[in-house]
């Protein structure tokens, strides 16, 4: 008994190198990696059928109840048994494919150890088929339960499987003797080598299992590496300097010999071999990109032919090309391309069609984030507007009522007036101007204020130097000034006190406007710049206005608080992060351009 095992353990061995150099394949990797169709489960039938009729083949003759021959075997004499390992590849078989492969593979392999022949022919053959069944049923129900088909696993049925065979041989193979004889002989060892056997090859299983998340979890990992990179450059549009980019970062971090991105009539960009007559700004040179952007499929191309690029000697032989879309429509092609066809094998098609999807995404994120730009700057603008009345209707009072009195006051008022509009013209049209301009504004107002009513308002300026260049949004600072004076101190016979501090503290610029006013109270303060508010005394237009504007140019990132105490006085507070040109991201250059 124990002199069959050495020998059983070189049949596992033929089998599981067999196994080994299957697992090298493509194809094989590929059948046992996917979920099995029909088609793939009659090629798993056929396959593990092979290696039970391997190990027929390979098996050990027993002849009374010694070893008869252990090489080729095509026919075994009608006294004779066979020792092997098929009921290792059928239950693999069966566990990994379910019921159809296991009834399949264990047809094959029992009708063939039948026609073999010997004293066991028929119980092998039996038991064959039913180890293949059962095999099928407990790994369909596994899978259904949620579970994996682990090693462990494998082998504990594989060693039942060897011990039922065992049984039936027992039961139906005749003489009984003999058949009680041989189980002595072969029972422990071919239990023991093919739960073994089923060890190794659930162990190659694996590996193949295994190799298949590491490719994955490779390619999720490089494809969220290329996604990264790349996003700031897809923000910028589709244009030939965000292209190249893109191409280039596309170049360094897949398999591909050149990268090209097109919108829907030009080449806007071309990293990689044939970047002599792949040129941007040029004609689309491939009729492979135009089938593509007319057919809005994905076109993998294997041969030179089919890429029909215009240059007779283009080293480009193989190609994917993705189209981008936005809402459905086609705006452009990504385009990898391949000096050796075999170089374009089914990972990078993969990963390929995973960028395409996810450039298209991103795209459309750019799109619609262009969009909440130009909609979020017509709020602002349109919000702007409306300080323009409220200003000029309020100096169009004063005026009125200083023609009566003082017709020379009234004509400086005029072009106080005329000056602060000419100034405000170009300062309407921008999101941000400089503070020298803002501050020049509100000199302008209170001269027509003060000019109404003479040393009725102290004003004092406390500006910390250096600071005419910096950038604020318009009317930031004259409409609190403006709030002061009306609301601060209506119907008031002491001087009011206003003092304007800007600086510089922590990176960010510092507006406070205090009065020494009447206050606003509590409930008020809770809800002044977050609505407008229905009052006969204001409905604090000018603050909610304000604090639109810089949620909406600072991306929240600005702030603008009110503290106040009623018969004491008010103080708003605007921070605004030094440095930061907004959301819009404009210099002074552009800003004064026009």
């Amino acid at each position: 008994m124990f002199n069959l095992v050495p020998l059983m353990l070189e049949k596992v061995g033929i089998i599981v190198i067999v196994a080994f150099l299957f697992s090298q394949m493509k194809s094989f990797r590929k059948i046992i990696q996917n979920k099995h169709n029909t088609k793939e489960k009659v090629m798993l039938i056929f396959l593990f059928g092979a290696f039970g009729i391997i190990s027929n083949y390979t098996g050990v003759e027993i002849a009374q109840n010694t070893i008869a021959k252990t090489g080729w075997l095509s026919e075994i004499q009608p006294e004779n048994a066979l020792a092997n390992t098929r009921v290792m590849g059928i239950v693999i078989g069966g566990l990994l494919g379910g019921p159809m492969v296991g009834v399949g593979a264990g047809l094959i392999a029992g009708v063939h150890r039948y026609m073999l022949g010997g004293f066991t022919a028929f119980s092998c053959g039996i038991s064959t088929i039913i180890a293949g069944i059962v095999a099928g049923y407990l790994g369909r129900r596994r899978k259904q339960n949620g579970k994996k088909i682990t090693a462990t696993f494998a082998v504990l049925i594989g060693m039942i499987m060897e011990a039922l065979q065992m049984l039936i041989i027992l039961l139906t193979a005749k003489p009984y003797e003999q058949a009680w004889n041989l189980v002595q002989l072969i029972g422990f060892p071919m239990i023991f080598v093919n739960g073994f056997g089923t060890l190794l090859f659930m162990f190659i299983i694996q590996s193949i299992m295994r190799d298949e998340v590491r490719v994955r979890a490779n390619q999720t990992n490089r494809a969220f590496q290329i996604a990264d990179q790349t996003l700031p450059f897809f923000r910028q549009g589709l244009n030939t300097h965000s292209c190249k980019e893109i191409s280039e970062i596309m170049l360094e971090l897949t398999d591909a010999d050149a990268v090209a991105v097109t919108d829907d009539h030009q080449v806007l960009a071309h990293v990689g071999a044939a970047s002599d007559h792949h040129t941007p700004k040029a004609n689309l040179a491939t009729g492979l990109t135009k089938r593509a952007l007319e057919s809005g499929k994905i076109l993998v191309a294997k041969t030179k032919e089919e890429i029909f690029c215009f240059q007779s000697h283009c080293p480009l032989e193989a190609a994917i090309v993705l189209p981008l879309k936005v809402k459905n429509k086609i705006v452009g092609t990504l385009k990898m391309y391949y000096s050796q066809p075999e170089k374009l094998d089914k990972v990078q098609q993969q990963l390929a069609e995973g960028l395409g999807n996810l450039f298209s995404t991103q795209l459309e994120l750019a799109e619609a984030e262009r969009q909440t730009k130009l909609l979020r700057d017509a709020e602002i603008k349109a919000l702007q507007a409306q300080i323009h009345p409220h200003f000029l209707f309020n100096s169009i009072n004063t005026i009125s009522a200083l023609c009566r009195t003082d017709v020379d006051k009234a004509r400086k008022l005029l072009l106080e007036l005329s000056s602060f509009f000419r100034g405000n013209l170009q300062g309407a049209r921008q999101m941000l101007i400089p503070l020298e301009k803002e501050l020049e504004n509100v000199r302008s107002y209170i001269s027509l204020e003060q000019t109404r009513f003479p040393n009725k308002y102290f004003i004092t300026f406390q500006i910390e130097p250096n600071l005419n260049k910096v950038l604020i949004p318009p009317f930031t600072l004259q409409p609190l000034v403006e709030n002061a004076i009306h609301y601060g101190f209506p119907g008031s016979k002491n001087q009011g006190d206003i003092t304007i501090r800007i600086f510089t503290k922590d990176n960010k610029l510092h507006i406070i406007v205090v009065d020494n006013g009447k206050g606003i109270p509590e409930e008020r303060i809770r809800v002044l710049g977050k609505q407008v508010v229905n009052s006969k005394k204001g409905n604090g237009t000018a603050i909610f206005n304000i604090s639109e504007r810089l949620n909406g140019i600072y991306s929240g990132q600005a702030s603008l608080t009110i503290k106040s105490q009623v018969d004491f006085g008010t103080t708003v507070s605007i921070s605004i992060p030094l440095g930061s040109k907004g959301v819009f991201d404009r210099d002074v250059e552009s800003l004064y351009s026009g």
